[in-house]
């Protein structure tokens, strides 16, 4: 199943999604119950949270994609090296693109790949590092941490909160309580809206919060074209969205809010493109004069073998509190 049609029956209002949405009812039950139980048995201390070898602040969120996770646990990685830290990158490693974005955001700080994040822990010690960041741990309960910062997308919001696979929460927003500090990212969502979010999580979680601004930087050449090709200004251009992100919506959205017209082509997260996948997308961007644009996440996970015929721009995400 594409991306875009997991998102139709996730947030759509029509009959059809309202039925998906029904046929995976008895699974977002059950899956509900397992969260329960496994959370009750952590805050009644039936399962044991072990102390790594550095300490660790998590970085994570409530839903499968979306909220900027990426961007926000680089950042926090690069002003803890700023101000004298010796941080690493500490994540599970659900595909190679999330390792590659963070080395590319922060050149010099340690990734560590870890299953297990105490394992990770260690080798970051070993290589170093004083302090860790743990890139998508707040469901992680096994392992320490001196914080949990969680993330909550503005765009979305916290309602409806239906569990997986009947929406994309992996838990409840009740489970927000745990946190240190709820952070709503917006992207395309107004201040006012992102703040009328965080004034809800507060209600639910009682804990502090703050609002951050996800806005698109600058076009950079990726790879493929001809010599001297320069970033275009998208207003007025067409597009062609590649991608294979969480919520490829949100990316949309953002470029037609600098004026593009944009043709997605959505595919399910950490998404490796074929060949031919890329083919059909450069022959189809050379034949409308349009351009090729996707995220970091997703350049990474193309690299070289972007056809030359045209070239290949990843949209940079600028990070303001």
């Amino acid at each position: 199943m594409s991306a875009s049609a997991v998102e139709r029956i996730w947030f759509g209002t029509g009959l059809g999604a309202r039925a998906g949405r029904a046929a995976l009812w008895p699974a977002a039950a059950l899956f509900r119950g397992a969260v329960a139980l496994r959370n009750r048995g952590y805050d009644r201390g039936l399962f044991r949270t072990r102390a790594g070898a550095i300490p660790a602040i998590s970085v994570g969120n409530l839903t499968v994609g979306g909220t900027g996770k990426t961007p926000v646990a680089a950042w926090l990685a690069g002003e803890l090296a700023r101000r004298g830290a010796h941080p690493a990158i500490v994540l599970r490693g659900y595909g190679d693109d999330e390792p590659a974005v963070h080395e590319r955001l922060n050149p010099g700080v340690p990734v560590v790949v870890a299953p297990d994040r105490l394992a990770g822990l260690a080798e970051a010690a070993r290589r170093g590092a004083d302090v860790a960041v743990m890139d998508d741990a707040f469901q992680h309960r096994r392992t320490a941490r001196m914080a949990d910062v969680v993330l909550v997308a503005a765009e979305r919001g916290l309602e409806p909160a239906r569990l997986l696979p009947a929406g994309p929460y992996r838990e409840p927003p009740a489970s927000l309580r745990r946190a240190s500090l709820v952070v709503v990212t917006r992207k395309t969502a107004s201040a006012d809206a992102a703040r009328g979010v965080l004034d809800r999580a507060a209600a639910v979680s009682g804990v502090p919060g703050a609002v951050v601004h996800l806005a698109p930087g600058g076009l950079v050449r990726a790879s493929g074209g001809g010599e001297g090709a320069v970033p275009p200004s998208l207003a007025g251009r067409r597009v062609i969205l590649l991608t294979g992100v969480g919520e490829p919506g949100l990316v949309r959205d953002q470029l037609e809010g600098l004026g593009a017209r944009v043709d997605l082509r959505a595919y399910p997260d950490h998404h490796a493109f074929s060949n031919s996948e890329l083919a059909e997308a450069a022959d189809a961007a050379a034949a409308a004069g349009a351009d090729v644009v996707c995220t970091l996440k997703d350049a990474v996970r193309i690299g070289g073998r972007w056809p030359a015929s045209v070239p290949l721009w990843y949209v940079s995400q600028r990070l303001t509190v």
